[in-house]
């Protein structure tokens, strides 16, 4: 009997989880990039006194990043299928981060007319080089994590957007006022190039990694994990089905179109609180600016907490036997409906009521976030960069379609009212998507050419 606890024992001690430090690694490095994503809206207010931009310049130079972010991201998962996440993650955060570096020396291009195009062209190119990081991070969870982990670790780092509001705004914003908003973009853009020495160190496929005992990659292969990488996607793997061929036969699959659908609705959501809710909260609810940075970081708070607790309560669905298809639906479906609640605003006047159905809206939004781990679940395994590369593409399209949408609705009404149904409306079409379109979750096997 003894001899058998031992025996046991030393099984379980074989099982390494180096999974998990790849885990933690992509969640600082998603942390990194919404926090460079931010860098302008903390900066901005200082670099229009010293350069005097008006909000018209302002506009387009906020929506440089959103623009190459979505024309990228085909390119970015080609290239993450042909050449593996490892290297092309790597130059990724490489780019990113030196463009946020060179955001720094704007004022060195003369007068405002300069500092706006080469601002312009700078968080253009910055868009460009992030295109690749979330499909590659579904790409190494995919590799990294069994089904039945999959939830968990997709909202781990997914809920790095929060992270990154509630962590790098107050520190941004302290970076500007003690020493002036170049120190921001040379103090981030550093720490982003050292980032991507670390990934190049640490990062390696699962079958590749000498730290990684024969026990875990028996555990991460038997439990669905993709374990070779991109060793799976040979060059003619990836080009089987004739370039846009690929793409036509992933966009004609119904469960793929309801799964990209529904991301372009719940990103309504976090697009609304990224730019709209603050101007909300002064213009519709009174609040003075500084209430309403205090009050912005409530809904962040909650939507992390909510992803997290999507990904853990998604995978204690499949450990208790549910089929994948309910272990992804029910917080999908459920974190939605709660979303909904964001309409009740429009029938309530006191302020810690609103910011109470704004924070429930924001948290149902973090349980419904799974959508990556949905991605990793059912791409093909020979097109998992490019298959998350349309289905980030459709997510940020709402970058584009939603402050535009909301602010013709607040012009034409004079009232946020409209905007809050259209926000609560997307909620409601991504229950349908998952219900009605997407049926069964299942990874798709791709048609040869």
């Amino acid at each position: 009997m003894e001899m058998s606890r031992t025996a046991s024992s030393a099984n379980v001690a074989k099982r390494t989880k180096v999974r998990y430090a790849i885990l933690l690694l992509i969640f600082v490095i998603t942390t990194f990039n919404y926090a460079d994503r931010a860098t302008l809206s903390v900066t901005g207010s200082a670099m229009r006194a010293e350069f005097g931009f008006d909000a018209i310049r302002m506009g387009y130079i906020f929506s440089a990043f959103s623009w190459a972010y979505v024309l990228s991201q085909l390119p970015a998962g080609w290239l993450l299928d042909r050449f593996g996440a490892r290297r092309v993650y790597a130059a990724s955060i490489f780019f990113w981060s030196l463009f946020t570096l060179l955001q720094s020396s704007i004022g060195l291009l003369g007068g405002a007319a300069a500092a706006v195009t080469g601002l312009f062209v700078l968080r253009f190119a910055m868009g460009a080089a992030e295109s690749p990081a979330f499909p590659a991070n579904a790409k190494v969870v995919a590799s990294w994590f069994p089904t039945k982990e999959r939830g968990t670790a997709s909202a781990i780092f997914n809920s790095a957007q929060y992270f990154a509001a509630v962590v790098f705004t107050p520190l941004m914003a302290w970076l500007t006022h003690a020493f002036g908003w170049h120190m921001v973009y040379v103090v981030m853009g550093v720490a982003g190039l050292l980032l991507a020495l670390t990934w190049l160190k640490v990062m390696k496929h699962p079958a590749d990694h000498p730290g990684v005992s024969a026990a875990e990659l028996e555990y991460i292969e038997q439990g669905g994990g993709v374990i070779n990488g991109h060793h799976n996607a040979r060059p003619d793997d990836v080009d089987k089905a004739g370039g846009w061929a690929l793409v036509r036969q992933l966009l004609s699959n119904r469960m793929l179109v309801g799964i990209y659908l529904a991301q372009y609705c719940i990103n309504v959501l976090t697009y609304f609180f990224l730019t709209w809710f603050p101007i909300y909260l002064v213009q519709a609810r009174g609040m003075t600016i500084l209430q309403a940075g205090l009050v912005a970081s409530l809904p962040a708070i909650c939507g992390f907490s909510g992803g997290v607790l999507g990904g853990i309560l998604s995978d204690s669905l499949i450990r208790r036997g549910h089929s994948l298809t309910v272990a992804r639906k029910v917080p999908i479906v459920g974190g939605m409906l709660l979303s909904v609640s964001i309409i009740g605003c429009n029938y309530v006047s006191t302020d810690w009521i609103v910011v109470a159905l704004m924070s429930l809206a924001f948290f149902g939004k973090g349980i419904g976030a799974l959508g990556w781990a949905v991605v990793a679940d059912t791409s093909p395994r020979e097109a998992l960069g490019l298959s998350g590369g349309i289905f980030n593409m459709f997510g940020n399209v709402a970058g584009i379609v939603t402050p535009i949408v909301i602010g013709y609705l607040v012009a034409k009404s004079g009232s946020f009212n409209g905007a809050l149904v259209f926000v609560g409306a997307n909620a409601l079409l991504t229950v349908f998507s998952y219900l009605v379109i997407v049926k069964d979750i299942k990874r798709v096997e791709l048609r040869p050419r």
